[in-house]
């Protein structure tokens, strides 16, 4: 405290002022609390009981501090050790650096008036005086910055402590772990669980920007493998998201219960190994069912379609073109042919030779092994 120290050298306190001070310590320190209390509402409460003794005796302890100071006995380590543990401790209790703060104006204006009065009648010199109020003042100073400083570091702490908490329950999340190890999990991070969560899959670089403009409740991952980001979005609005997400390479999952969003991160991982180009899964559903099972769906489409396999590549890719598009829209023989881009007999021409290939067409089994087995494109 090197501006106080250089006050404190330049004030002369003698014997008699320092006897005076130290007998109204007590006195002064009351005083202080009290107006604290009174005049700053976040204290209204928290400086009754045993906290109220406990302050009034670390008020006194400072003052005591102060007065070995001004009298040369004392560097002011201490003291600006114990206001910065004081800084620490408001964020524990909840309350802003602001009401700390307003507390230090308090405290300085009643400390100096009692001082002061302490002071003159033991026969301070005039000149004195005004040293004397400098130094009270560059003390309360010192001690409001040190605590400023104990609260900052105290909340970035706790910021680092609860982002780690929060990226553990997003993992947590991710790999589906139960539904009592997530509420553990969640209360560690102090994260109030939604209804829903919504998975959204994009390049690790994007996921911090992108979760700037959503709920500041999303829960970010930006450390996976291949450089891939995850945000968890509560209660997401879809069609609000996906415009958020817009000018982003994003695949949206479903939105899924909270604890089950693993489901919602594992859709969206498969989406994205499908194809490039997909954005919103629910765009997509078919694909994505026909593709869960790839053997199963082989497996389908080889027994369904064995038929075609006994004739020329070209041929079959035309007829099951042909089959696929008369299975999506019913029957319907013009919409066929304007869905394939060719003349209405020629799609007759071609059903007949699926009749013959397939006698049982109009089987409901036949019908529905054959719509799942030609319901994605063939690659």
């Amino acid at each position: 405290m090197s501006r106080v120290t250089q006050r404190a050298s330049e004030l002369a306190l003698d014997e008699t002022t320092v006897t005076a001070l130290r007998a109204a310590l007590k006195t002064t320190a009351d005083e202080v609390v009290q107006a604290i209390i009174d005049e700053v509402p976040s204290y209204a409460n928290a400086l009754s009981g045993h906290m109220g003794a406990t302050i009034r005796r670390a008020v006194r302890t400072a003052l005591g501090h102060y007065l070995d100071l001004a009298s040369g006995n004392a560097t002011g380590g201490d003291a600006g050790d114990a206001a910065y543990e004081l800084g620490r401790g408001e964020v524990r209790d909840g309350r802003s650096m602001d009401a700390l703060l307003s507390a230090y104006r308090v405290g300085a204006r009643v400390a100096w008036r009692c001082l002061a009065a302490g002071a003159v009648p033991a026969g301070l010199p005039a000149a004195e005086v005004a040293k004397f109020a400098e130094l009270t003042f560059a003390y309360i100073d010192e001690l409001s910055a040190a605590s400023a400083a104990g609260h900052a570091d105290e909340l970035a702490a706790r910021g680092r402590a609860q982002e780690r908490h929060l990226e553990h329950l997003a993992r947590d999340l991710l790999a589906g772990v139960s539904p009592d190890v997530l509420l553990a999990s969640a209360q560690r991070a102090g994260w109030q669980p939604p209804d829903s969560l919504t998975a959204v899959l994009l390049p690790a670089a994007q996921a911090r920007p992108a979760y700037r403009a959503l709920d500041p409740s999303t829960l970010v991952l930006d450390d996976l493998p291949d450089a891939t980001g995850v945000l968890l979005v509560p209660d997401a609005d879809r069609s609000r998201l996906l415009r958020q997400l817009t000018g982003r390479t994003a695949v949206v999952g479903p939105a899924r219960p909270w604890t089950r969003a693993s489901a919602s991160y594992a859709r969206a991982v498969r989406a994205r190994s499908l194809s490039s180009d997909i954005r919103d899964t629910e765009d997509h559903l078919p694909e994505l069912v026909l593709s869960a099972d790839v053997d199963a769906f082989a497996d389908l489409r080889a027994r369904a379609l064995a038929p075609l396999h006994t004739l020329p590549v070209a041929t079959a890719r035309r007829l099951e073109e042909t089959l696929r598009a008369w299975l999506l829209h019913q029957g319907r023989r013009d919409e066929v042919a304007a869905a394939l881009f060719v003349h209405p007999q020629t799609v007759r021409y071609r059903m007949s030779q699926l009749r013959e290939l397939f006698p049982d067409l109009a089987s409901p089994h036949r019908v529905l092994e054959l719509t799942l087995a030609v319901g994605l494109r063939a690659s």
